[in-house]
């Protein structure tokens, strides 16, 4: 799972999550390193066990000749309490890393296989996600 080799703050603020005021991706918002990506359709806070699954079922799908690339990492961290705890009592221990991801964010990209497996092999990994997304191409 990927996480930060070093982190500034232990605990991080939590960040708005209003779907309607969330805006959408300036950054990262075209195919850059290969010829088709996943592209994010809606806001979300995509944690590292979920871009490992994707990136697992990607890798086996598009086999030894193909290429990915993952353009999101998870570098914010997330706090969870224990079950049955009192409220207050300060926040939570940090329980992993997370990635917010906007609207129009390209996650993964995909090259070196034909059309078809790199459409089905990002759309597998679309249902991984905690998100909708869309299969898109490079634009030459």
């Amino acid at each position: 799972m990927l996480i930060p080799k070093k982190a500034k703050h232990r605990k991080w603020q939590t960040l708005r999550e209003h779907p309607n005021k969330v805006g959408v991706a300036t950054r990262g918002a075209t195919v850059a390193f290969g010829s088709y990506g996943l592209k994010a359709t809606s806001p979300a806070r995509i944690r590292s066990n979920q871009i490992e699954a994707a990136r697992k079922v990607v890798s086996r799908t598009i086999g030894k000749t193909g290429k990915m690339w993952i353009r999101i990492f998870p570098d914010m961290p997330f706090t969870k309490k224990p079950a049955e705890v009192k409220m207050g009592k300060g926040k939570g221990e940090p329980e992993g890393y997370q990635v917010p991801v906007k609207p129009g964010r390209v996650m993964f990209e995909v090259d070196g296989v034909p059309e078809a497996v790199a459409r089905e092999a990002l759309r597998k990994a679309g249902t991984k996600l905690p998100l909708t997304t869309k299969v898109v191409a490079r634009e030459f």
